[in-house]
């Protein structure tokens, strides 16, 4: 997956540290949206997003079966102050990746991830970024 650094205004690198759940949008194989809560983190130096979950979640599942070129979106909001992150997603059950969605989702939750068997980590390289009130 190539990553682009994407700029970002320090306001919107604040609101991103901070410790807020997500909506992570995904397309089921029928071209339906699933829309689910995540937690995630953002690293602006290489833009990209991780979203920690089982390879069995339907999220997981969907990333999968769009292939390379599948496009997703993430949104934080805090009221009427929101951020969108989109860009093409793939899933890596690669261990070193792995540990680093692990140590950056602990960093900023102060609580490690659930751990299940099945452990992976959706990568979202950014590549838009649409946002309101920041």
């Amino acid at each position: 997956m190539s990553r682009t650094t994407v700029q970002l205004p320090s306001a919107t690198r604040a609101f991103l540290t901070r410790p807020h759940t997500a909506v992570f949008t995904t397309l089921r194989p029928d071209g339906t949206p699933h829309v689910t809560p995540v937690r995630f983190t953002f690293d602006a130096a290489t833009g990209l997003v991780r979203v920690a979950t089982r390879a069995g979640a339907r999220k997981a599942r969907n990333v999968l079966a769009g292939g390379p070129a599948v496009r997703t979106a993430l949104c934080q909001a805090d009221g009427f102050r929101w951020v969108t992150l989109e860009g093409r997603a793939a899933v890596t059950d690669d261990p070193v990746r792995l540990a680093e969605a692990v140590r950056r989702y602990t960093d900023r939750y102060r609580a490690k991830p659930p751990a299940p068997l099945d452990l992976v980590v959706i990568e979202i390289a950014v590549d838009r970024v649409l946002s309101l009130n920041l």
